[in-house]
Parts: structure tokens; C-alpha cells; sequence
């Protein structure tokens, strides 16, 4: 009978080391695929929400918008510095169901810090220029995500009954009054940004630049 040399594996225990670590490897390379599933999931709110046009408009170079043809309650979205920027048109009953919302919003007067820096004429309860439109930038403080128009008021699907109109984060439920403002304890904590902008015309913006810039 021949003794094993020291060092020396028998013929059966190769087979049996290989399995487990191609069980090992396997583990290994499932763990990593789930790993960036869940990431590109987190990620796909949203990039899948809004598509890039002409580059970002040269990368952050202020965005001439067209109003004349807005109506009220609808939502025109443009881009700019990669963000997608809303220009929403109120009546007189949407400017003044912020009153019944000033109480109940976490930073009536936008006074916490913003990515942008709230310009001194959004810094009123309608938070823009002029009460009739606002412009804000589409994307919800918490996660990222792009929140849905939710301008009709009354009762909807994950609003209250009372809602006034506004924003629903699909994300984690945050939501917006027609002024942009989060409603207190909300996974969200601050107001959707106000971009600098200004007026050319009676029914054209800039976006990006104001008179101060």
C-alpha cells in the first residue's frame, strides 16, 4: 500500500474543493448581478422620466421658453443644465388654495437652503414672479425622483380628500402644493427649487439668467 506524500491530495478531494468553489463563484457572481439590478432600479425613476435635449442646451446656457400658447393647469416642461424645468399656469382658485395650504407645508416662505439659492421674487407665498406662473425645477429633494402633476384638486389615489392640486412624489409619497412647497413630514425636506429666470416678454422666459446675473 503507498502512503500519501506529504503535500499530496488524493484523486477524490480535487473534484470535491472545485464544486465548492464553483459554488462559491456562483454565489459571488448572483450577489453582484442582484447588486446592480437594485442600483440601476434606484436609478430609473427618474432618468426613465425625462429624455435630454440638444445636450443640455450647451451644457447650463439659460433656455428661452415661449408662454403664449400655455394654458391653465397644464405644464410645460423644459431642459435646462440637464434638469427638467416646469412652467405651470395658474387661475385665480390655484393661486388662492395656497392659503389653505400656507399652514400645512414644512418652509412656507422658502427659507432653508436650496440647491439653488430661492431668488428674492419667488420668496412669497406663489414663489415666482408672477402669481399666474410658476417655474420651478422638477426633481424631489429626497431621492431624486421627478414627481407627477397632480393640479386637479379632490380626491385622488394616494392623496388626501381635501388635496388642493399640486405634486406626488411616485418615489416615497412626498408631496407638492401649486406653489412647489413639501408638505410637512414628508420623506422630502425642502421646497422644489426656483431656477433664476426672468421675463423678456409678456409671454417669454428665460431660464437660467435674471437681473442679477
Amino acid at each position: 500500500m503507498t502512503t500519501p506524500q506529504p503535500g499530496a491530495t488524493t484523486p477524490d478531494a480535487a473534484p470535491a474543493d472545485s464544486n465548492v468553489d464553483q459554488s462559491r463563484r456562483t454565489w459571488l457572481y448572483l450577489t453582484c448581478g442582484a447588486g446592480a439590478a437594485l442600483g440601476a432600479g434606484v436609478a430609473t425613476p427618474f432618468i426613465a422620466s425625462f429624455q435630454p435635449s440638444e445636450r443640455a442646451k450647451a451644457a447650463g446656457a439659460p433656455v428661452e421658453v415661449d408662454i403664449a400658447d400655455l394654458k391653465v393647469g397644464e405644464l410645460k416642461t423644459v431642459e435646462w443644465q440637464g434638469k427638467p424645468v416646469w412652467i405651470l399656469k395658474r387661475d385665480k382658485s390655484m393661486i388662492e388654495s395656497l392659503d389653505k395650504t400656507d399652514n400645512l407645508v414644512a418652509d412656507p416662505e422658502s427659507d432653508k437652503e436650496y440647491q439653488f439659492k430661492t431668488p428674492e421674487y419667488a420668496k412669497n407665498q406663489h414663489r415666482s414672479i408672477k402669481e399666474e406662473v410658476l417655474v420651478v425645477v422638477g426633481i424631489c429633494s429626497h431621492l431624486g425622483c421627478s414627481p407627477s402633476s397632480r393640479v386637479t384638486p379632490g380626491p385622488q389615489p394616494n392623496l388626501p380628500d381635501d388635496w388642493q392640486g399640486g405634486f406626488l412624489c411616485p418615489c416615497h409619497g412626498s408631496t407638492f402644493d401649486l406653489a412647489g412647497r413639501v408638505f410637512r413630514n414628508k420623506p422630502a425636506n425642502t421646497n422644489l427649487d426656483v431656477p433664476p429666470h426672468k421675463y423678456l416678454a409678456d409671454t417669454k422666459l428665460l431660464i437660467g439668467a435674471d437681473n442679477k446675473a
